[in-house]
């Protein structure tokens, strides 16, 4: 399946070691399958890494928006477009290294008290894209503090995989902001890196939702 998917499987012992693996973290890619298959016909928003497997897996293309080159950026577009579209369930799939440039987002989101979003945080601990050098303060900040600080609704954090799969689908049906913090690795050393193009995402969704 990993070489169907166009998925890299050499170094993947070295990427685990640049991000701390241990036994009781998800593989990413088991992680987005799990996401795609239950996503319906929700919005979803992602960015970095789980962008590069969503491309491989999404059933419903004309439904995402892929955010490339604004590294920080996909939760504050997520909760635009959850606010703009309260009709539709708003997926967003950020990244450890992500939200940590952009941590003002949750204060944001949780003022806006979206119901309809559900905020994916992918955490590996590690610039993945660049070579897994550490992000700031690894091992010692918690997404899932932060957030319940902030005001969302309900926040989880999952290092096992058959848990996060058995309470996924609860997940998406609770009231939000929702955050779901994954601790997650790269056992098949991850799919090869893509840059495509927002600006063509954003008119694809456009037209998408106009014919809904």
């Amino acid at each position: 399946m990993h070489e169907l998917l166009g998925l890299r499987l050499v170094g993947a012992r070295e990427n685990d070691r640049c991000v701390g693996v241990v036994d009781t973290m998800i593989p990413c890619f088991e992680a987005v399958k799990s996401i795609n298959r239950l996503r319906g016909n929700s919005i979803v928003v992602g960015t970095m890494t789980p962008n590069r497997y969503w491309r491989l897996l999404s059933d419903r293309p004309e439904l995402d928006l892929p955010i490339y080159g604004a590294m920080g950026k996909a939760s504050s577009m997520a909760l635009g477009l959850a606010l703009a579209r309260p009709d539709k369930k708003v997926l967003c799939m950020d990244c450890d290294g992500s939200l940590l440039m952009n941590l003002g987002s949750m204060v944001t989101i949780a003022g806006q008290q979206p119901k309809n979003l559900v905020h994916f945080v992918f955490d590996d601990e590690a610039y993945f894209t660049t070579g897994g050098q550490p992000v700031p303060g690894a091992g010692t900040y918690n997404f899932k503090v932060m957030a319940e600080g902030a005001g969302y609704k309900e926040a989880f954090l999952f290092d096992d995989l058959e848990d996060f799969v058995s309470r996924l689908p609860e997940i998406l049906e609770r009231e939000g902001p929702v955050m779901a913090v994954l601790k997650i690795h790269y056992p098949d050393g991850g799919p090869e890196f893509y840059m495509g193009s927002t600006r063509d995402a954003v008119h694809r969704l456009k037209e998408a939702l106009e014919k809904e």
